[in-house]
Order: structure tokens, then sequence, then C-alpha cells
């Protein structure tokens, strides 16, 4: 087995849009050095886990490795990115990097969590360069939706390795450079031995619109809308607020800023110079003083989250902010997959006001981050690698991605999943092994692992509801007062209008009575009996099993 192996794992990001967490190691299978790359979350769909609010990668196999972890680099700071920070870090307690704007953007974060550890990160400058035990990390700027989106250069005794990151080619953004052509096409020619690439946009046709060109049509819409109008976009788009402040200012409205992640954002991007030279915008308290032509809402809730400034909005439960007829909101986001339901719903209540609303469906007011399918070309000529793997999509984006390399010429393309380790050399790159992952759920204060049924029965109890049943017996088996029964979540009366909490409780007498005598002294015996009776009588008039509980007392 060679000492300087080098092997590739994604935790996270593989077969997915989110959680992005990959690891590099240099050593052989007795003993590697780590890098780690991004520590993301991914958001939680309410109706598949009611209650969870986000889904982070399950590092186990990290913690039992941390001391021969040599370090974590964040390519930039979206939270699919660096969201399970705050969470896994202190399981880890592993030096952490980052350039200046994601490192304060990350500290304003921590700030805004109660009880959020301390959590010190090296502040790398842009374009840095640094050595961490075997690993040679440069950072090569890209162009993205937020400042100082990078790709890393892993130089390795075993060869280098290209770690994308989220990138796009924009030869016009609003903020920050260009992706790094000449510095790409240098490490070409340096010789890359490995390409792990962003395929979130491989299935799409054509390069991604420029930034410049949104900021057009958003400085359009702006200027001539009659009475209100507010944006909402993603709070990180530093470029997107920009274009919004210069065409608010050109048309004479003064920017209120609505939402308190907007309100980070904003403070940061000024402390690191993204927003020199744009005006001072306004806090909610001064909403209602400005006329509706001289005022421009930059809102947060583009996602349709409920407990943001939109929604509340389109609620009518905003304490400063409202819209009335004629006013115009503009999306200038794209609907997350699985968020489009939450956005539909605020758009629908905006519009019930008589709101106008726009979106990308009809203007140019927002584009991907992400490369389309002439841009990865793009990049697969500038780096020329021997090796391409897919990260950072659903099934369909890696499989596209792959083929594409494919047909580029790429010697080597392999697809992999969440916990495939992938010898990258020497040899031909491989999966050697299966290493642990998984997902961990945020739950309020807790951190759970997927398996557990806590999640699953929770949506059995969305579902179906509960019947809970509480009967104390005497020594010898004897019932010493009637059952107790609660229904939750179920129906009151079945379709001829006989009453749930009524067969219920004719099950659990009529289970009782059917028992042996010699196993009415068994809790145990009983609790399982009127259980599955009681199961068995709702579903027989409703059609649907409830979870039940039966407590059975001897006293």
């Amino acid at each position: 087995m060679a000492a300087n192996e080098l092997v590739f794992a994604p935790l996270g990001g593989v077969g997915e849009i989110g959680m992005n967490l990959s690891i590099y190691g240099v050593g052989d299978e007795r003993r590697r050095q780590w890098l780690i790359v991004d520590c993301g979350v991914s958001f939680a769909a309410e109706e598949q886990l009611p209650g969870v609010d986000l889904i982070l990668p399950d590092i186990r196999y990290l913690i039992a490795e941390r001391r021969n972890i040599a370090g974590l680099i964040l390519t930039h700071a979206h939270e699919d990115h660096m969201g399970a920070l705050i969470d896994l870090w202190p399981r880890l307690n592993v030096p952490l990097y980052a350039t200046p704007f994601t490192a304060a953007l990350f500290e304003a974060r921590r700030l805004s969590e109660p009880g959020a550890p301390k959590i010190p990160v090296n502040v790398v400058a842009l374009g840095g360069r640094l050595t961490l035990g075997p690993f040679d990390v440069e950072f090569i700027n890209v162009a993205h939706s937020i400042p100082e989106s990078n790709a890393l250069a892993i130089r390795t005794p075993a060869g280098t390795v290209l770690h994308t990151g989220d990138w796009k080619i924009d030869p016009t953004p609003l903020v920050g450079a260009p992706t790094d052509r000449a510095k790409l096409a240098a490490l070409g020619d340096e010789g890359v031995l490995a390409l792990v690439g962003d395929s979130t946009n491989a299935i799409r046709d054509g390069r991604s619109p420029s930034e410049s060109e949104v900021a057009r049509t958003l400085a359009e819409l702006i200027r001539t809308a009659p009475g209100r109008v507010a944006v909402t976009t993603f709070a990180s788009h530093v470029g997107r607020i920009h274009a919004v402040a210069d065409a608010a200012r050109a048309a004479g409205r003064e920017v209120v800023v609505v939402g308190r992640a907007m309100e980070r954002v904003v403070q940061v991007a000024r402390e690191t110079g993204y927003l020199d030279g744009v005006q001072d915008f306004r806090g909610t308290e001064f909403y209602g003083y400005l006329p509706p032509d001289k005022v421009l809402a930059l809102c947060t809730g583009s996602q349709g989250e409920p407990r943001a400034a939109l929604a509340r909005i389109a609620e009518d439960e905003h304490p400063d902010v409202t819209f009335a007829k004629g006013d115009r909101v503009i999306f200038s986001a794209r609907a997350i997959p699985g968020n489009e339901k939450a956005v539909a719903r605020v758009i629908n209540g905006l519009v019930a006001q008589g709101v106008e609303v726009i979106t990308d469906q009809n203007h140019l007011v927002h584009v991907s981050g992400h490369p389309r399918r002439a841009e990865l070309l793009d990049m697969i000529g500038w780096v020329r690698p021997k090796i391409l793997i897919p990260v950072h999509g659903e099934a369909l984006h890696l499989a596209e991605h792959a083929k594409l390399a494919r047909d580029a010429g790429v010697p080597e393309v392999l697809v992999c999943r969440n916990g495939d380790l992938v010898r990258l050399a020497p040899g031909a790159a491989q999966i050697i092994d299966e290493i642990p992952s998984g997902r961990l759920y945020k739950d309020g204060a807790l951190l759970l692992d997927a398996e557990v049924p806590t999640i699953a029965s929770r949506r059995r109890l969305g579902f179906a509801g509960i019947v809970s049943v509480a009967l104390a017996l005497s020594e010898k088996g004897a019932p010493v007062s009637n059952p107790e029964i609660a229904l939750i979540g179920i129906p009151e009366t079945d379709a001829g209008g006989a009453l749930m909490a009524d067969i219920a409780r004719d099950a659990v007498e009529d289970a009782f009575e059917a028992l042996p005598r010699l196993r009415r002294g068994d809790p145990d015996a009983v609790a399982e009996a009127l259980r599955r009776a009681v199961r068995a009588a709702i579903a027989e008039h409703w059609g649907k099993k409830p979870i039940c509980h039966v407590h059975v007392l001897v006293v």
C-alpha cells in the first residue's frame, strides 16, 4: 500500500443539493491525515420531517479521526457550506480557515445564535496559500452569488486536486473579481490529477447570464414602479443588494432593510468593503414615514420562510411594513427545490392584497450562481484533469456532468455517493471502501441521528393521531375503575355518527373480557392486547391506524 495514497470522500452534498462536506486524505489505510472542505446544512421540508429545523452531515468518522485532521477550510459563506459548523465544530475542535468576508459573516451568524460556542477562525487573504500537514492549499477566486467564493487547488505528494466549490463564469460580476481563468489555466499547465466539481446546473445548456444583466432589469422595474416597491433575494447575495441599492438611488428611493438576516449581511458587507460607496440604508421604523414612490423595501423571505419578513407582510402581520394595491414586489431569487409551495403561499398572499408580483418567470430578475454546460466545458478545458468527480447535485445532475466530461475526453470519470472512499492515486480512480456517513437532524436544541424513530413517530402522529388509554387494575387483575381514554388528532365520529371515543372504549372492554384470567395479571400482556384491539377498531371505522399508547397501572 502506497504511503502517499490520495483519497477523497464526500460525507454530504453528493446525490443532493446542500449539506456539503468533503474530505481528502493522504497516507495509507493504517494512518491518513485529513483535510475537511466545508461543513454545511440542508433545510428540512416540514411535510417530510415535522419539527426538524436543519439536516446536518453525520461526522462520526471524523470524530474518530480528529487527531489526524489537519484543518477545515470553508470555500464560501453559504449555509449549505458552513451552516453546520456551530453545532459540529465543537465535536472536532480542529483549525478552521476562511477568507475575510466568510469569516466575518460566520462570526456574525454565530453571535446571533444564543449559546453558540466560541469558534476561532484563521483568516486567509484572498488568493492566499497555506500548508496544512501534507496539503498545500491555494485559494482561487471564482464568481458566485456571494463574495469571496473560492475554488481550492489542493496540492499533495500524490497529485493536485481542484475542488471547485460553487462557481460560475461571470465576466461582469457586481462585486468581487471574475472567475480567475488565468490561475486555473496555469494550474492546468502545472498538471491536475482530479477535478471535483459543482454539478448543480449540468442539465442546462449554454451559460448562466451575468449579474450585470439582472442589475439592468432591476433598475428598470424599480424606476417604473408606480407605488411602493420591494425586492426579496437571498440575504447573502451582496451583489444583488448592491444592484438594488444602485437602482433605488437612481430612482430617488430610500432603501429600508427588512429582516434580521439581511441586516446582518449588510453590516458585514460594509465592514469588509463590499458596499463601499453605497448609500446608507434605513431601518423599518422609517418605512411608514416615507412616501410610497420614495421607498424600497429590501426583504428577507425569498424562500417562503414562515418567520421571514415577506411571509409576515403577505399575512399582514408585520409590525412596521405593509403593502397596498398597486405596489410591486420583485422576487429576485428562484425557489430552492422543496420550497415551491412555501414561496407560492407568500406570492398568493401578496396578490390577494392587490400587489403586483414579478418573478424570474417573466423577467430576468435572477440568475444562478452555478455553471451551465458551456461553463463546465470551459473549466475542463482550462484544467485538463485526468479524473473528474461530479459533486454538489442530485443524481441527474451528477450523471449529466459525468457524461459531459466523458464526451469532453476526460480520461477517467467516477460518480460516487456520500460515504464512498475514492482512491485518486496511485493507479486508476476507484471506490475502495465505504466510511460511516448519514444525517443528523437539528430538532430544537438537540441533534438526533436520522435512524432514531423520533421523527418517523412524529410523521405517524401527523398522519393518524394518537389514542391514549389508561387502565387501573388490582393485583388480582380486576379493573379498579373505568378506563380513561383520550383521542388526539382523530375524528370525533365515524361515517355513521358513532363517537370514536365510544368505539375505542368498547374495544378496550371487549379485549379485556376476552383475555384469560391468568393473563389479566400481566400488565404488559393486557397493554398489548388493548393496543391491538383499539387500533383495529379505529381502523375499521376510519380507515387509518392511529398510534395507540396504553398504560396499565397495578394498584
